[in-house]
């Protein structure tokens, strides 16, 4: 399965008045399958658990202070290599070499490298706290809205009514 993302997303940093424009990886349905599986019995085994993967380029500017960001999501080979990885380059305003480049895993830890030759942990996105979203209530929401749009097919979710759920979505 392979979906594309066709739009960006805007982040704004209220206290320095700065509108980040970003675009999105493309997502993949991975399933991993022993070459017994695919190479005799031509089939895809129940028995792995299926996950998703990004895959693909995407950016982040600001016009307000020229800083742009070309990330790269890296697909895992069909042999060897690892999930989830992610490289970066950072970039300050008019220059064509980054100041900084970032590896690691978008779910794990990043180190970056920056242009003085120092080394640090950009992130450990596994030491990050969870921090709870904040949805206005549904009668609060326009029609449109996601949670709003979708509240018949979450509820026919949580009670495993399948049929219902699809229904739903027409």
């Amino acid at each position: 399965i392979h979906f594309y993302f066709y739009f960006t997303g805007c982040v704004t940093c209220l206290d320095h008045d700065e509108h980040y424009i970003l675009t999105f990886p493309n997502g993949y349905g991975r399933q991993v399958n022993s070459l017994i599986d695919i190479f005799i019995f031509n089939a895809l085994s129940i028995l792995t658990v299926p996950w998703i993967e990004l895959g693909g380029e995407c950016s982040i500017s600001c016009s307000k202070t020229g800083y742009n960001a070309s990330i790269v999501f890296h697909t895992k080979p069909f042999y060897g290599g690892k999930k989830h990885r992610v490289t970066a380059e950072i970039f300050s305003p008019n220059d064509k070499k980054p100041f900084c480049s970032i590896e690691g895993e978008w779910n794990g830890v990043m180190y970056a490298k920056y242009s003085t030759g120092e080394n640090a942990v950009f992130i450990d996105t596994k030491k990050m706290p969870t921090i709870k979203k904040k949805v206005r209530k549904l009668e609060d929401q326009d029609d449109f809205e996601s949670r709003c749009l979708w509240k018949d097919v979450t509820y026919n979710l949580k009670i495993r009514d399948i049929d219902a759920a699809t229904a739903a979505k027409h």
